[in-house]
């Protein structure tokens, strides 16, 4: 295991300080890229309520009829996009979402975000990084650099999708996963 629930909430509280100093008194919106981007940006926007009593608006912004892959994999359901009722327009808007990879969902957001209205400004918040982009993207808060060898998968686990909260590496799809080392103490 990477992150621990204690771990993943104590990233989000450092995460929480940075947005709130690169943009201290700004308008935010945090927009939740789904499906785990969601509740993340809720628990980002009450840890930032925690740093500086500051009430961040939470939406989310569906993103799948904006990919690049709907060719090779065309059947998607299309979630929904929630915008806060102070919309996107001339405020600073977070995008937030569990793992940044290739990059191509945040182009995809990007794109979804151009179509919503004109923000003042965009950055991205990431609980993890773990690199291998294909795109000129990088996130401006990440919670965590987790370098992994291309083919490995990481799996964020959150108590509102799964009942848990944990972040692991998990090997290619086909292989065993690999057992945690023992800590050596018995039962």
């Amino acid at each position: 295991m990477v992150l621990d629930e204690t771990e993943v909430s104590r990233t989000l509280t450092r995460m929480a300080h940075q947005v709130v100093e690169s943009d201290p008194d700004g308008p935010l919106v945090l927009l939740g890229i789904p499906t785990r981007g969601v509740p993340l940006a809720h628990r980002l926007a009450a840890a930032m309520e925690q740093v500086d009593g500051r009430d961040v608006p939470v939406g989310q912004l569906d993103v799948t009829m904006y990919r690049d892959d709907l060719r090779a994999q065309p059947t998607r359901a299309v979630g929904r996009t929630v915008l806060p009722s102070t919309g996107i327009d001339d405020v600073t808007v977070v995008l937030v979402d569990d793992v940044l990879f290739s990059g191509r969902t945040i182009r995809a957001a990007l794109d979804a975000l151009s179509d919503l209205g004109r923000p003042r400004a965009v950055r991205l918040a990431v609980l993890v990084d773990r690199g291998h982009r294909q795109l000129p993207i990088r996130a401006d808060h990440v919670g965590k650099n987790l370098p992994t060898a291309s083919r490995e998968r990481v799996r964020v686990r959150l108590t509102e999708a799964d009942g848990t909260t944990e972040v692991r590496i998990l090997p290619p799809f086909g292989q065993p996963p690999v057992s945690e080392p023992s800590t050596g103490e018995s039962r």
